[in-house]
């Protein structure tokens, strides 16, 4: 498949795994990348010292692309740029933040710049910041999420009529037939973020990803907007949000209650009551726990499909 994204990246299939906290160490990124899309190291959980030791044995065990995913809000952002740039790493990322304090410092590296957005507004910005493209998340995505809550599927044509870059999906995309949509939609690839939690090699804690198999439609909800939107499994702790809310919670109480670390405590160490649990509305569409290379053959075989199958209308 040679298109765009695939072109820009040097891979076989225009894939993109999100670079997701707590789940996007090296196993996953270099699997993701062998196998013919691009993986993505989720630099947001990672001190800048797991940072490189993840490079390091993302380039022992793949000899094809793979990048890193920079949340720009990160405290020591400058430490992570200098150690990918030392580290050579030719693929980043960025979101959560204005594209402009990054790019070309990245660019005049020799490094190619992604910008995530999640709105038409956004996406313009990070255009005339001079990335190389954007992605376009709507808002049944996991995690931090857009204010406006628009829907992938109203936000790729919009996002396409406005700009002239590369453009990839993301939100809600978990199968073949979702991955045409979106390409259908203007997308020149995708972004899978949930599904790929969910797979063998993610470094998420194995009780979440049994979670997330055993999740259906309407387990997962916006919320936290006043601190940062964010899309969470409905467990516990998502429950005593609701209950603070319903007591007329102020801004300091939602931060009191959210405290430090609740994200790591619930992904990556397996408390499945207290913990933050980030995942999108596709988990009630992920029935399995399965090897990165496999869920990317699944897509690619369920997209072609797909698209023999629209060829007859």
């Amino acid at each position: 498949m040679q298109h765009r994204i695939t072109e820009l990246f040097g891979i076989e299939y225009p894939i993109v795994q999100g670079g997701m906290i707590w789940a996007s160490g090296w196993r996953l990124a270099s699997a993701v990348s062998n196998a013919g899309g691009l993986g993505l190291l989720g630099a947001g959980s990672m001190y800048p010292e797991v940072l490189e030791e993840h490079i390091i044995k993302c380039k022992k065990t793949t000899d094809k692309p793979f990048g890193v995913n920079v949340p720009m809000l990160y405290p020591d952002i400058e430490k992570l740029m200098d150690i990918i740039v030392e580290q050579g790493v030719k693929i980043v990322f960025t979101s959560a933040g204005n594209p402009k304090t990054w790019t070309k410092f990245l660019q005049d590296k020799g490094i190619i710049v992604v910008h995530v957005v999640s709105s038409v507004k956004f996406a313009l910005k990070a255009q005339e910041a001079g990335v190389d493209a954007v992605v376009a998340e709507g808002f049944e995505a996991g995690g931090h999420n857009g204010r406006d809550e628009t829907t992938t599927m109203v936000l790729i044509p919009s996002v396409k009529e406005k700009i002239t870059i590369p453009l990839i999906a993301a939100g809600g995309i978990a199968t073949g037939r979702a991955m045409l949509a979106a390409m259908v939609l203007g997308a020149d690839g995708v972004q899978v973020g949930s599904r790929f939690v969910a797979s063998h090699e993610a470094s998420s804690h194995e009780m979440f990803k049994q979670m997330i198999v055993q999740a259906k439609e309407g387990d997962t909800q916006l919320t936290l907007k006043e601190l940062a939107p964010v899309r969470l499994l409905k467990n516990k702790f998502f429950q005593d949000i609701q209950q603070a809310y319903a007591k007329g919670v102020n801004m300091e109480e939602l931060k009191e209650l959210l405290g430090r670390a609740r994200a790591k405590k619930g992904m990556f160490e397996g408390d499945m009551d207290e913990g933050e649990l980030e995942i999108g509305q596709v988990s009630g569409l992920i029935h399995a726990i399965s090897p990165a290379a496999q869920i990317v053959a699944d897509l690619m075989a369920e997209f072609n499909q797909a698209k023999a199958e629209m060829c007859q209308y």
